[in-house]
């Protein structure tokens, strides 16, 4: 595909998107909802499935997760939350993905293919075994393509920049299939900087397995 045809691919699906942000809006998020799969979404109301469910306001008034982002990331937060799938193993293009998202303040839950089981999942969630890939409310971008992902970041409504406060402390990666391991529950909660991506950086082959 020439890089003509891929650029009138990319905008008319952030055409899309935008499309259905413009549907009216939904009701401000009440539910944390952790899919099987791993994946994070903010709901209004709780599932009838076998999804975990936290309620973002606790008792006694707590602040909620969403409630703690600046104003500007609360609505595509909660509409089309962000995660990234990654392995454990070297992996350059996981490493620039992760310092692109950082670099534009965008709150986003890791979740790593190790286990035989995670990567049964994994290939059922994107389509392949490969590695890194972007899931942003229901759209999966597989490999890292810089300028394909700032396009879909951009038509979510996300910031260009960060507007993260400098306390914020990006969650550790969890296993994809389940609970973290002991290892990961020790472990320590990843800085929220870190160093710049070079502006530069071509699309990357992905990591297969």
């Amino acid at each position: 595909m020439s890089k003509l045809s891929s650029l009138a691919a990319l905008g008319l699906a952030a055409l899309a998107l935008v499309a259905q942000m413009l549907v009216p809006g939904l009701a401000f998020a009440q539910y944390k909802v952790v899919a099987p799969d791993g994946r994070v979404t903010y709901t209004d109301r709780p599932p009838a499935d076998g999804s975990k469910v936290t309620p973002l306001r606790a008792q006694g008034g707590a602040e909620s997760e969403l409630a703690r982002l600046p104003l500007a990331l609360r609505e595509p937060v909660s509409r089309y939350p962000v995660t990234l799938y990654t392995s454990n193993d070297v992996c350059l293009p996981c490493d620039n993905a992760r310092a692109l998202l950082r670099q534009r303040g965008i709150p986003y839950a890791e979740k790593q293919a190790l286990s035989n089981e995670d990567k049964r999942q994994l290939e059922a969630l994107i389509g392949a075994l490969e590695v890194p890939a972007l899931a942003i409310g229901a759209q999966v971008l597989r490999g890292f393509s810089p300028d394909s992902w700032q396009g879909y970041l951009d038509a979510a409504g996300y910031p260009r920049t960060s507007v993260l406060p400098s306390s914020y402390q990006q969650p550790a990666a969890t296993p994809l299939s389940g609970p973290p391991s002991q290892a990961n529950k020790q472990a320590a909660p990843q800085p929220a900087f870190t160093p710049e991506l070079p502006s530069d950086v071509p699309a990357q082959a992905p990591v297969r397995f």
